[in-house]
């Protein structure tokens, strides 16, 4: 089976800083077209407009946090098929089944390599379609 080539990625963080850090590495390093909001209200009316084909969410953010951001995703018709990676600085192996357990494509731990964060992204989306 062929893997569909992964060219769009949005990124879903409240801390600008990682935001910044996480689009310059992935466009720069992995060539992937990149958009990222700061919420999961963003993201939430962005994905659907952007269609993204895959999606880096932050676990821990204000007002709505990543899993709760993942269930309005699923329950969008437009979008809720998009595989989505959580990031979050809380990797240990219960919380990994906790992830997945939620549908998570995979986790992506904080901090990380700007320089791996290509090849880990498509490491998870080649897992994901294979």
């Amino acid at each position: 089976m062929t893997v569909p080539p992964l060219k769009k990625i949005l990124i879903v963080e409240d801390d600008l800083d990682i935001q910044t850090v996480a689009r310059i590495a992935l466009e720069t390093v992995g060539g992937f077209t990149v958009e990222t909001c700061g919420s999961g209200k963003e993201a939430i009316e962005m994905a659907p407009r952007f269609k993204p084909d895959l999606i880096l969410l932050d676990v821990m953010m204000p007002e709505m946090d990543g899993p709760t951001t993942l269930q309005h995703l699923r329950a969008n018709p437009a979008i809720g098929a998009t595989p989505v990676a959580f990031c979050t600085a809380k990797a240990m192996p219960a919380e990994l089944e906790h992830y997945r357990n939620l549908g998570s494509a995979g986790v992506i731990a904080k901090p990380f390599d700007p320089m791996a964060l290509a090849d880990q992204v498509r490491e998870i989306w080649n897992n994901h379609h294979g």
